[in-house]
C-alpha cells in the first residue's frame, strides 16, 4: 500500500473527468493537504457558472468524505521552513503553496502525486513525487 498525498492538479483533473481518483483511493492510503482544499475552493469561488460551481463543490464534498485532510501542523511547518531555506539557497524559488504541499508530503512520509511537472517537486530534498500525464 502506497502512502500518497494529492496535489491540486490531481483534483482538477479528476473533476474534469481526465483522471479517476478512485484508482488510488481503493488500494492506497491517500490524503489531501489543507492548502490543496483552499486552492481548489479558490477556483470554485472564481467560477461564474452556478451549475459548474455546484458540481465542483459536490465533487469536493464526496472526495473529502473518504479522504483525510492533513492540516498545517507544527511538524509540517518545520519541513516547510527547511524547504524554504533550501530553495532560497538553491536560487530556484517555488510557489508558496507548492512548498506547503511538498512539506506536507515530506512531514507525513507520503509520495506527492501531481499533474504539474514544472513545479519541481522532485528536485526538493526528501520529497518523492510522481507526475501523472493527463
Amino acid at each position: 500500500m502506497a502512502r500518497l498525498i494529492l496535489d491540486t492538479g490531481v483534483l482538477v483533473a479528476a473533476v474534469r473527468g481526465r483522471l479517476d481518483p478512485s484508482a488510488y483511493a481503493d488500494e492506497d492510503d491517500v490524503a489531501v493537504p489543507a492548502v490543496v482544499v483552499a486552492e481548489y475552493l479558490t477556483g470554485v469561488e472564481l467560477d461564474q457558472d452556478p451549475a459548474r460551481t455546484a458540481a465542483q463543490r459536490a465533487f469536493l464534498d464526496e472526495l473529502l468524505a473518504v479522504l483525510p485532510v492533513v492540516d498545517y501542523t507544527h511538524a509540517v511547518a518545520v519541513h516547510h521552513a527547511a524547504l524554504l531555506a533550501h530553495v532560497r539557497r538553491d536560487g530556484r524559488p517555488r510557489g508558496a503553496h507548492d512548498l506547503i504541499i511538498a512539506a506536507t508530503a515530506r512531514a507525513t512520509g507520503r509520495l506527492l502525486v501531481t499533474t504539474d511537472g514544472r513545479a519541481g517537486f522532485a528536485d526538493l530534498p526528501d520529497v518523492e513525487a510522481r507526475v501523472l500525464a493527463v
